[in-house]
């Protein structure tokens, strides 16, 4: 496919729904000191001649998510085709973006049991169901997203990468957070030289304690043994985005953590199996399955409910009385750290810690940037650089009008950005066109596998590339 000449740049920014206000300085950038505004990065708008094709596999949370980018941009991606075992999912899924009935699939194996059908797989499926139907989507010709983590083992993820090389597909991994502006910004002045040569970096990831206990103590995620170790589940986009801004590769590695609180021994007495099974200590624990997804309606999105708004609060009832989310947290059978503590050396003698936390009040990463000139602090929502040559301060804040589009996207409005330039190097057949490829992002769950490596057998570890 070739890009549509025919489509005016102000013509293919009302597509993208970004508006010509994008590209003009906000208002609401501010300094400290100076006036630097920031302007969030990204390609040009492209708008393919006729929509990528694409089959999702796997209609659950980043599914849709992906799916929603087909629904809000038609002229960009058409989802022509689905696998979901789950029939609600399957059929909303199906309707929501007018897929034929010989389209619709139950299990993912199915879809290769045809002749290819699309121009590319996107792979939403549980962790442990991305190696076989990613290699199969390579060798039939697909192009490919795929949903982080690569595969739950570094063999598997070396394989991926290994075809892929070979066919010459387009793979985009889901590492989203390289196309927030928040951290594209960032990205940018380190490679400018703002603060001069890097020295040092932390990097802090406070999971949230009720986000702990729903993904990595009662979810998917919650046995490193059925899915994969929290390091690459939930940090894989945090080692990613450290090897990113160093501009280096991370070559050793020492890591600490366990599991200390989510355990039957610090049960409260007298805690029963399951939160709806009259717990004495319901009321006042923080972990209440009842008071997180019933009484706060939080975290609701793993439900599947039916379509009258009225019989919601019993289907979530009858959730928490049949499935993991309304087991104790204490009584589960996870195994994943809830707190872990990385030391890392990266080329040019640049050292780094990353720290990922469940007991926390609040979520969002922070990132700390030192360099022999200036540093950069930030939080997510913006970040201070400070010059030590000119005494200046400048706050960067991304929350102006040209994000707020994307910004539903979730990750910082990285998720629909992402979609926006995967679905560009599928038209082109360009993979050079992505930030996210293969082979860049398959450096973070390297240095993933060596934590873990690291922490379970009490030494440092070199990251083999």
């Amino acid at each position: 496919m070739t890009e549509n000449t025919n489509w005016t740049r102000r013509k293919a920014l009302k597509a993208m729904g970004l508006g010509i206000a994008g590209f003009m300085v906000p208002a609401n950038f501010r300094t400290v000191k100076g006036s630097v505004p920031f302007i969030p990065l990204r390609q040009e708008p492209f708008v393919p001649d006729k929509p990528v094709t694409a089959i999702t596999l796997g209609a659950g949370a980043r599914g849709n998510v992906y799916g929603n980018f087909a629904e809000a941009f038609p002229e960009m991606l058409n989802i022509t085709g689905v696998a979901e075992p789950v029939d609600i999912r399957r059929k909303r899924y199906k309707d929501q973006h007018g897929i034929p009935e010989e389209n619709v699939f139950t299990t993912w194996e199915h879809v290769f049991s045809r002749p290819r059908f699309a121009d590319a797989i996107i792979i939403t499926t549980p962790d442990h169901l991305h190696y076989e139907p990613c290699m199969q989507a390579l060798e039939m010709g697909y192009d490919i997203l795929l949903e982080k983590p690569i595969a739950p083992t570094e063999a598997e993820c070396r394989d991926i990468l290994e075809k892929v090389n070979k066919t010459g597909q387009v793979v985009a991994v889901c590492h989203v957070l390289r196309y927030a502006p928040y951290f594209q910004k960032m990205e940018a002045l380190l490679r400018e030289d703002a603060i001069g040569e890097i020295v040092s970096m932390h990097h802090f990831e406070p999971i949230q304690h009720v986000h702990m206990a729903h993904s990595y103590v009662r979810g998917n995620w919650h046995n490193s043994d059925t899915s994969t170790p929290i390091i690459l589940a939930k940090s894989c986009h945090d080692t990613d985005m450290m090897r990113w801004l160093a501009g280096t590769p991370c070559r050793k590695i020492s890591a600490f953590g366990n599991l200390t609180w989510f355990r039957s021994e610090n049960a409260p007495a007298g805690a029963p199996a399951r939160c709806t099974d009259n717990c004495p200590v319901e009321q006042t624990c923080p972990y209440s399955a009842l008071r997180i997804y019933y009484r706060n309606r939080d975290w609701i999105y793993v439900f599947d409910f039916p379509d009258d708004p009225e019989k919601h609060g019993e289907a979530i009832l009858e959730y928490l009385r049949t499935t993991d989310y309304g087991r104790c947290v204490y009584r589960m059978d996870n195994n994943q750290p809830d707190h872990y503590v990385c030391a890392m050396e990266f080329d040019k003698g640049i050292t780094a810690t990353f720290n990922m936390e469940a007991f926390t009040s609040y979520h969002g990463r922070r990132t700390r940037m030192m360099g022999a000139m200036g540093d950069i602090r930030g939080d997510m929502n913006t970040f201070t650089l400070t010059d030590f040559r000119t005494g200046e301060s400048t706050e960067f804040d991304d929350s102006a009008e040209d994000v707020e589009h994307y910004q539903q996207s979730g990750h910082g409005g990285g998720d629909w950005r992402l979609m926006h330039d995967w679905v560009r190097a599928v038209a082109k057949h360009d993979a050079s066109l992505l930030t996210s490829t293969i082979e860049a992002s398959i450096e973070s769950h390297l240095i993933g596998f060596a934590a873990e490596k690291s922490r379970l057998n009490g030494r440092t570890v070199e990251v083999k590339l």
